[in-house]
């Protein structure tokens, strides 16, 4: 599928702000005063600036609002949901640890839970689509849970959570890579299947059903060079996991979290590309391009 950059963005800098604010929501980062301000403050900015750039692949984005209608059937729906719960439960938690209220911790933890639950809506989204072989596998929604809870490891500098985070993350990746390979073939669609022509034959395209592209050929079909995909594979899994896990063993907090934020960052864009551009949607076999 072709990766638009507004879905990555998306995708990526939400899960990341949900992983920080869960963190900050259990406690596990313990801080007041402007040091809480600018922590609770950067979550929130991560998570609504992500959801707001969800909103740029709309073609009509003043109508997002519906997607809250859709809540008993749609993934994207719940997603919504969560994502707003989320944030308005832990705002009475963020506000207490910067003005010092001691508010008890419930709140937090609930707040946690509902942005952990964001997240695995995000990658429900993908993860029920049997038009894309590559996604409809639990690892899916793994991988998005994995990335917001490194991602939040790693900006709060938490070294025991984000160190055994890493190895779970770096083996989802591999995982899903190798599965997702043989995913489409193990689905057994063909161009027969996609055009009702199999019960006739073996068909083969002679010319493309309409002269010039639409909307499925534009996103729903993309080929990525196979040596292109697996460098970028070694890359996604060194930034996104291993080196990461060395800059903060390595270096103090402060540097470390602003170093292995900015390389766990360029890795986790390198994985969510891919995620989308190897992605082959069944429809391409009606255009002849599986």
């Amino acid at each position: 599928m072709h990766p638009a950059p507004s879905v990555i963005l998306f995708t990526v800098l939400s899960g990341l702000g949900f992983g920080v604010l869960a963190v900050l929501g259990l406690g596990a980062l313990p801080l007041a005063g402007w040091a809480a301000a600018f922590a609770w403050g950067l979550g929130y900015a991560l998570a609504v600036g992500g959801l707001g750039a969800s909103t740029f692949h709309l073609g009509n984005p003043q109508r997002a609002w519906r997607a809250f209608s859709q809540w008993r059937t749609s993934w994207l729906s719940r997603e919504a949901w969560a994502s707003v719960a989320a944030l308005l439960v832990l705002a009475p938690t963020a506000m207490s640890d910067v003005f010092g209220w001691g508010l008890p911790r419930i709140l937090g933890g609930l707040g946690a839970a509902l942005a952990a639950l964001a997240v695995l809506c995000t990658g429900m989204i993908y993860a029920q689509l049997r038009t894309v072989p590559r996604w409809n596998h639990w690892i899916t929604p793994a991988l998005f849970l994995a990335f917001a809870a490194l991602g939040g490891a790693i900006v709060t500098v938490r070294l025991p959570w984000a160190l055994g985070l890493c190895a779970i993350l770096a083996g989802l990746l591999v995982a899903a890579f190798q599965r997702g390979d043989g995913a489409f073939a193990a689905r057994g669609a063909t161009l027969g299947s996609a055009t009702g022509l199999d019960r006739l034959g073996a068909p083969a395209v002679f010319e493309l059903p309409h002269s010039g592209p639409n909307y499925l050929t534009r996103e729903m079909i993309f080929v990525v060079g196979r040596r292109h995909a697996a460098k970028l594979r070694v890359l996604a899994v060194v930034l996104a996991c291993l080196l990461p896990a060395a800059i903060l063993a390595a270096l103090p907090a402060p540097v470390a979290a602003v170093l292995a934020t900015a390389v766990h960052l360029a890795g986790a864009f390198a994985a969510r590309w891919l995620f989308f551009a190897e992605a082959e949607h069944v429809v391409g076999l009606y255009y002849g391009r599986r």
